[in-house]
């Protein structure tokens, strides 16, 4: 029988669908607000702009996405790495003992990548203005590390480029964090942070605003809680971002894809749940 990583706190799930896969920048806007701010969200910004992303768990399954990327050196066939839940929303499983096939074994990924609608490639381009938005879960399980955990990044796929913005677990002491962040600038400086643990164990939702270029721009927004008034827990945009097409494309990649140097303590076998996934070019 397949592993599985620990029950998450939801009701009992029925899978639908499975497939085992394998420059500093200038701030303009940083900090925590308040339950009463309402700043515009990339959802009414969308509303404006051509949506082009809106996959439908049930109905595109996996195709939603370019590819998978897990258990990439055939270890753990039997296990299932990304799987439609409830026929609503994406699972992503990570155990402790998977190993990557890059970093000489020093890392681990369950990650998709790319954006994929009714068969065709949806790309990101230079001098483009993006929205992308989604809602997130995070369990207990999946903690803030002292080495690196994105759960969220964009590469240009022509030289693997990047990681150019991230989204991170991070850890200082006994404090984990949700980091936003320029991470090709020099420092991979934040775009926007906040304490991890009030967002974990309910559904959030991230809305990402991206100009793409060399001096692109990039904007973050967390919401403790789902729908457009949902309260702001962090925003934060940045300016001088470093996110160039390379005469390609940025594509995004969602998932767990962390270091595995960091105490044992913070690597457990988890998953992280996605849902309404949006992207949306002005």
């Amino acid at each position: 029988m397949a592993e599985s990583p620990a029950p998450h706190p939801l009701s009992r799930r029925r899978v639908l669908g499975s497939m085992a896969a394998a420059a500093v920048g200038t701030p303009i806007a940083l900090g925590q607000l308040t339950s009463g701010a309402t700043p515009a969200s990339a959802a009414s910004r969308a509303a404006a702009a051509q949506l082009l992303w809106h996959p439908d768990p049930s109905g595109d399954g996996l195709k939603a996405f370019e590819g998978i990327e897990a258990d990439r050196g055939g270890a753990h066939p039997d296990r299932k790495y990304v799987i439609v839940e409830d026929g609503d929303h994406y699972r992503f499983n990570i155990w402790k003992d998977d190993r990557d096939t890059t970093g000489g074994g020093d890392r681990q990924r369950t990650e998709s990548k790319g954006m994929v609608q009714g068969g065709s490639t949806v790309k990101m381009r230079d001098g483009e203005t993006w929205s992308l938005s989604y809602e997130m879960f995070m369990p207990t399980s999946l903690h803030g590390t002292s080495k690196f955990t994105h759960i969220f990044q964009t590469k240009t796929p022509v030289d693997n480029g990047g990681p150019y913005i991230t989204l991170d677990l991070g850890r200082s002491g006994s404090t984990e964090t949700l980091r936003a962040r320029a991470y090709a600038n020099s420092g991979s400086p934040d775009i926007a942070s906040t304490n991890l643990a009030p967002l974990r164990n309910k559904w959030i939702t991230i809305e990402w605003t991206f100009t793409v270029g060399s001096n692109g721009k990039a904007a973050c927004v967390v919401r403790n809680g789902t729908g457009s008034g949902a309260p702001v827990a962090v925003q934060g945009s940045m300016s001088n971002v470093k996110m160039p097409d390379q005469d390609d494309y940025q594509r995004p990649k969602w998932g767990i894809y962390r270091s595995v140097e960091s105490a044992s303590s913070d690597i457990l076998d988890t998953y992280l749940l996605f849902r309404n996934f949006r992207a949306s070019k002005s």
